[in-house]
């Protein structure tokens, strides 16, 4: 099998399974894996994407930010804003944000 024909595998599945966890998170509030483990998938096809141009789909979890939240959830206002969402995965990230 060509390189490229897994590449575009190996995307479908993880947009597949990035779908699965991103509904059963924001829509289910029962979430299978932790935030660790699905930042690993996340990052493993923006990486695809990234080496792949030609994979990357309008409809990507790529290409969105987040879901909605579930109705039960109260709106509030923060007193300090969040100044970034990238994701920290060593002491050095955390360092680094400083």
């Amino acid at each position: 099998m060509a390189v490229a024909e897994k590449a575009r595998q190996r995307a479908e599945t993880l947009r597949r399974d990035i779908e699965t966890h991103n509904y059963r998170y924001y829509v289910l509030d029962a979430p299978t894996i932790p935030d660790a483990e699905y930042d690993k998938l996340f990052g493993e096809l923006v990486e695809l994407e990234r080496a792949h141009p030609e994979l990357l789909t309008p409809d990507s979890p790529t290409q969105r930010v987040g879901g909605m939240p579930l109705e039960e959830f109260p709106q509030v206002t923060h007193r300090t804003p969040m100044l970034s969402l990238n994701n920290a995965f060593s002491d050095e990230d955390v360092i680094g944000f400083d």
